[in-house]
């Protein structure tokens, strides 16, 4: 039974580190691209926008997704240490709130890939939306 909490707990927590390392890359790439775009060489504001918010929804998700799958990865955790209490019959309280502590790590690895991806997000709008707006000014007739 070990092996099969090992498996969910390295699991959960690669795929929530995963998670992490998708989110800074495309913000960083979003950062870069915002830096240096060029407002002059777009005719239409669709195009821009389109330009604009590549990969912000992936960075959305990830940022909605996260808290879920800590989530999902303590309720494993909940199951199995329950499934080792049943089966051992009597257990010590120090392995019952040892395995509940190791568990609800999995949801504050979620809500620690989570919160900076919310933010990431929030400011990459705010960028997207004054490049929005700087193009506007450029183009008024």
């Amino acid at each position: 039974m070990d092996y099969l909490k090992e498996i969910i707990d390295y699991g959960v927590i690669g795929l929530l580190f995963l998670m992490s390392f998708i989110t800074l890359w495309f913000t960083i790439e979003r950062l870069l691209f915002y830096r240096s775009v060029d407002l002059t060489k777009y005719r239409k504001k669709e195009e821009l926008e389109i330009d604009l918010s590549a990969n912000l929804s992936a960075i959305a998700t990830i940022a909605s997704s996260a808290p879920y799958i800590g989530l999902l990865g303590t309720v494993l955790g909940i199951i199995l240490t329950f499934y080792t209490m049943g089966e051992r019959g009597i257990v010590e309280t120090k392995e019952i709130m040892s395995g509940l502590a190791l568990a609800l790590k999995a949801t504050a690895m979620g809500l620690i890939v989570a919160i900076p991806a919310t933010i990431f997000y929030n400011m990459l709008v705010r960028k997207m939306e004054v490049l929005l707006a700087r193009w506007d000014i450029l183009h008024e007739d």
